[in-house]
């Protein structure tokens, strides 16, 4: 079962989110514990997201600046 996982399939890190939405780290972990932001999933002490649920949440935002 030695399957190369493509970058497409692979899931981001916290650091990899912070980055495609350009910002701090320490606010995704604000909103997880709030309840916000996207969807991410802890496998065991890390947390991953798909990035296919980031991105999908970003379109879900309302396009108004607070």
């Amino acid at each position: 079962m030695d399957r190369e996982v493509t970058a497409a399939e692979r899931l981001w890190t916290i650091e990899d989110v912070s980055a495609y939405l350009g910002i701090p780290v320490g606010t995704l972990y604000q909103w997880r514990s709030k309840e916000y932001g996207p969807p991410g999933r802890r496998m065991g002490k890390y947390v991953r997201y798909r990035p296919a649920d980031v991105r999908a949440w970003v379109d879900s935002l309302n396009g108004e600046v607070a």
